[in-house]
């Protein structure tokens, strides 16, 4: 009973951002699971790589796309559809970031932060809808599945001077729920994987320094940064049997950052 509780076997994923990153953790380790998996990156060069690396591990389709503006984002969708009857997985993981200290952050460091890290997931959610819903149809006890990867710095208040990028994340995670409500009826089921620190570009700063490592390592709970196997186990969770009854959920995975202080 186990092994069907979380099987994705079969199953027809797209995961936006899929060709580094976090995005590539979650990738290789649905198509490890058994799972056909779409990723992009607005780099043609790196998601073709990505794509042909990858499909060493099983069948993985990479689609150069940008997530700005909206009709990049709709040429995308339409190219998704132009290839599958269904979507059964929606990973939204591509995102932006812009950092410096509150007195110089520039105004121009709002627009394509807020646009690519929520616009862009809800007009992916809203043009692949029939494809979305046409996986829900199949089956009352298998939705399909919505997944906005979040953060932890739009939960909680990190050392982060990263004004826009925290308040996107804040965005993403409302938006799921409101989402996860009006899909319901659907048989889809939207949730928001909220993040701590793992070894992305993102903490490279972090990791590449002794000291702020260490400081780091000393606010974890469980005194370590996350690995890939801890992002896809709540992926596959979320994606397969076990995770059918949740909508509207925001997931933490941070070690205990959040939930033991």
């Amino acid at each position: 009973m186990s092994y069907e509780l979380f099987d994705i076997s079969g199953k027809v994923a797209l995961i936006t951002g899929g060709a580094s990153g976090m995005g590539r953790m979650i990738a290789e380790g649905l198509l490890r699971a058994g799972a056909k998996v779409y990723i992009t990156s607005r780099k043609p060069a790196d998601v073709e790589e990505a794509a042909r690396e990858m499909s060493a591990i099983g069948p993985c389709v990479g689609i150069a796309a940008e997530m700005d503006p909206p009709e990049a984002v709709v040429k995308l969708a339409d190219e998704i559809k132009s290839r599958e009857e269904k979507l059964d997985i929606l990973i939204n993981n591509a995102g932006r970031t812009w950092g410096a200290p509150l007195e110089e952050f520039p105004d121009k460091a709002w627009a394509p932060i807020m646009a690519v890290n929520v616009q862009g997931p809800f007009t992916l959610v809203r043009e692949l809808l029939p494809l979305l819903k046409k996986s829900g149809e199949a089956s009352k006890d298998n939705p399909a599945r919505v997944i906005n990867i979040g953060s932890l710095a739009g939960k909680a208040v990190e050392p982060l001077p990263a004004y826009s990028y925290v308040s996107s994340k804040a965005a993403i995670h409302h938006l799921s729920r409101v989402l996860a409500s009006e899909l319901a009826g659907d048989n889809i089921t939207v949730n928001a994987v909220v993040p701590g620190y793992f070894p992305t570009k993102m903490t490279a700063h972090i990791r590449k320094e002794e000291e702020a490592s260490q400081e780091f390592i000393e606010r974890v709970p469980l005194s370590r940064f996350g690995t890939a196997e801890d992002i896809v186990g709540l992926c596959i969770f979320l994606s397969s049997r076990a995770g059918a009854y949740m909508t509207g959920g925001e997931h933490v995975i941070d070690g205990g950052i959040y939930g033991c202080h």
